[in-house]
């Protein structure tokens, strides 16, 4: 593995390789990521290694939600970027604004755009699209980031989100999509959505609504909310169907006697992720075997 030698012109240092740093997003220094770089990489090689964002949760644990994920960066070879939304930034106190996307001016997938192409910058990523995981205040990111940007993603794992956006003209955002381009400058690309690989997974014993229920005394209320279903497996389960009416296919995963919980539901999400860059590969490998034939 290459380390920076001082004098010999490397922009990787020491701390880039493996579990990095915290660096400060340069377009918007509110925001960070750290990331995992596999043990392969070299800044002198030419292997090319896709990308896998990480998105927390409200405790905004960012970087134990790389670690989990760690051993998975290992065996598929793939760089892991996990983004820190810090709490307060629109309201002293304030937890949710990146759950959707977009508060006043501020675009929240903007952000980790840019995140990303620093990202791309510093590191031989491949593709032009990422992968997306996100759970419980991720979740809810990672399903609007794929309404917002699909052109951007290859592959997203929705994990166990409180509240969720259908994708149904019959209701206004957040609940529906029917002025999706008044918040967000263009109606949502179902067709870029159908390219995008889709998990939901959730826990079979996350039935709890304390903190996610939306009372008609909630400054979330909106009309048409119940049609989102009492917790999160209603709730992921009226997501997927909301999808699966456009035409977009949807891995559903249930994980039996698991609560809110992002390890628990970890080995499921691998499992998707590893299946899909397993299929990834195929057609590469297909073009160099007629190459070489």
């Amino acid at each position: 593995m290459v380390r920076l030698v001082p004098g010999h012109g490397r922009k990787l240092s020491y701390y880039d390789f493996g579990r990095t740093v915290a660096h400060a997003c340069q377009a918007d220094p509110r925001f960070s990521y750290c990331a995992y770089v596999p043990r392969s990489y070299d800044e002198d090689g030419t292997q090319e290694y896709p990308l896998l964002v990480i998105v927390h949760g409200t405790l905004r644990d960012n970087a134990e939600y790389r670690e989990v994920f760690v051993e998975l960066a290992e065996r598929c070879q793939l760089i892991l970027l996990a983004p820190l939304f810090p709490a307060g930034i629109t309201a002293p106190g304030e937890l949710n604004s990146y759950k959707f996307i977009r508060a006043g001016a501020l675009r929240y997938d903007h952000v980790l755009l840019s995140i990303v192409g620093e990202m791309r910058e510093k590191y031989r990523i491949s593709g032009e699209r990422f992968s997306l995981y996100g759970f419980s205040g991720g979740g809810h990111f990672a399903h609007r980031f794929l309404y917002a940007q699909p052109q951007a993603l290859e592959a997203v794992s929705i994990g166990a989100p409180g509240i969720v956006t259908l994708l149904d003209d019959s209701y206004d955002y957040w609940v529906g999509t029917r002025d999706f381009a008044a918040h967000f400058g263009a109606p949502v690309d179902i067709a870029a959505m159908r390219r995008v690989a889709v998990q939901s997974v959730v826990g079979g014993a996350d039935t709890d609504t304390w903190e996610i229920a939306v009372t008609p005394d909630s400054r979330l209320w909106m009309p048409g909310v119940e049609a989102m279903g009492a917790n999160r497996i209603d709730r992921s389960a009226a997501l997927s169907r909301s999808l699966e009416a456009q035409g977009i296919a949807v891995r559903r995963d249930i994980v039996p006697g698991v609560a809110h919980s992002n390890r628990d539901v970890a080995p499921v999400v691998e499992n998707f992720f590893e299946e899909f860059y397993k299929k990834r590969q195929q057609p590469a490998v297909a073009a160099e075997t007629e190459t070489s034939a």
